[in-house]
């Protein structure tokens, strides 16, 4: 028998909020939200989370990561902007906090910015044509990192997401307890809202490694009593939700 990790979205407030939310999903190593709807192009997302800390094991090497971003959730897409932070445990249980940016395809670059569990820190990625401008504030100490950056890749702006994943398919999650998610927001087609805003349908995403999808793809929460709560999982005005590590046996 063995110990397994996997996401699941918690109830961040009882009340429902006035939302297209779609059936939940399933991934690999997301779990989160994403928004999209046919014809709109999404420029702006933004949101904020704290910094949680990390229950590390000696011999048991692992990863996590919290992040917003443009792009990826289709699983035709090619390209991904993001912004976050992560929290990574050795071989010798050390907890390692850091922050980053990606243009995926391209690799994660660590961004010079302080982060330690109980900061308060803001996403924002900001995409014109090919140029992608991405933010991140630490409230808590008072410091901020922003970069404009040329993408190589045509940017793919077909959503928006809110995201704490597992980054590596063969690294196991990191247990950092509980990440809650505030002040979410996007723009697409000039239209400002937060994740449940009428303009576009929003998808609550439920990480399982256990489920077999591979990475980058999504397929039908079947078992919804596997990840507890994930329709009514966004808080009353619609800007938050938080997502749990969890340990369970396999």
């Amino acid at each position: 028998m063995r110990l397994l990790l996997a996401l699941v979205v918690v109830l961040a407030a009882a009340a429902p909020a006035a939302a297209d939310v779609a059936a939940p999903r399933v991934s690999a190593n997301w779990s989160g939200y994403a928004v999209a709807a046919p014809g709109v192009a999404f420029r702006d997302v933004a949101g904020s989370w704290t910094q949680p800390r990390a229950t590390c094991v000696p011999g048991a090497p692992t990863a996590s990561g919290f992040w917003v971003g443009l792009g990826g959730y289709d699983e035709s897409a090619r390209t991904l902007q993001q912004v976050g932070t992560e929290v990574d445990c050795d071989a010798a249980g050390r907890a390692r906090y850091r922050a980053w940016w990606q243009l995926a395809p391209g690799p994660r670059v660590a961004i010079p910015l302080r982060v330690a569990p109980g900061d308060h820190v803001t996403g924002a990625v900001l995409v014109l044509a090919r140029r992608v401008t991405v933010t991140l504030k630490n409230t808590t100490r008072g410091t901020r990192f922003s970069k404009t950056l040329t993408a190589a890749h045509t940017p793919d702006l077909g959503s928006a997401e809110w995201i704490a994943e597992t980054p590596l398919a063969a690294m196991p999650l990191t247990d950092f307890g509980t990440v809650a998610f505030t002040h979410a927001t996007a723009i697409g087609n000039g239209h400002a809202g937060t994740i449940a805003d009428p303009a576009w349908e929003a998808t609550p995403i439920a990480l399982d490694s256990r489920s077999g999808v591979g990475l980058g793809r999504f397929r039908p929460a079947h078992h919804i009593d596997l990840f507890g709560g994930l329709p009514s999982a966004l808080t009353a005005e619609g800007s938050g939700f938080a997502v749990a590590a969890q340990v369970t046996e396999g």
